[in-house]
């Protein structure tokens, strides 16, 4: 799956512009990206539900659940898909 990642911080915000499919990329990405520099998942999980300013604790929670189901369910490699 190739993306194109647009330059623009406007084009980037625009709703429309996020798809189910480009979200499930960019969590596939964040886990692989963690994997191959040596993260655990529990490393993963303290980022994703540390405290920030886009998400509320719910928000981040039901992030934390779907990132911790694509690890589990991704093969170790991406490049084997």
């Amino acid at each position: 799956m190739n993306y194109s990642i647009s330059t623009s911080p406007q084009d980037s915000l625009r709703p429309e512009s996020v798809s189910d499919e480009l979200i499930a990329a960019a969590i596939a990405g964040v886990v692989q990206s963690a994997r191959s520099n040596g993260q655990s998942l529990e490393d993963l999980m303290r980022e994703v539900l540390a405290d920030d300013a886009l998400l509320d604790g719910q928000q981040r929670r039901c992030l934390g659940e779907v990132v911790a189901t694509a690890w589990e369910t991704l093969p170790n490699s991406l490049g084997s898909l």
